[in-house]
């Protein structure tokens, strides 16, 4: 839960992280055991033909971790515009 407004925001868990935190910061945000989402994950994995693999890395690109500010989607973009304009 977010402390100022007691609004739950969806962010990728540092106490629930087995790889990245986003499996742990789903379970969080909905209030499920993380392992379940694992196991979910893992069942889509299976039978979506990797669906579920791009759908994990675009999870964690686009949530911000649990007391980060930005995602690592957007430390990407502001390293490479940051580099460009050095050309």
């Amino acid at each position: 839960m977010n402390e100022n407004t007691g609004n739950k925001t969806l962010r990728r868990s540092r106490r629930q992280r087995l790889l990245t935190g986003v499996c742990g910061g789903i379970g969080e945000f909905v209030g499920a055991d993380p392992n379940i989402v694992r196991l979910a994950f893992v069942a889509l994995a299976l039978f979506t033909s990797g669906a579920a693999v791009m759908l994990y890395i675009i999870a964690w690109l686009v949530m911000p971790e649990q007391d980060g500010e930005s995602s690592m989607l957007e430390h990407i973009i502001r390293n490479f515009q940051g580099k460009k304009s050095d050309y």
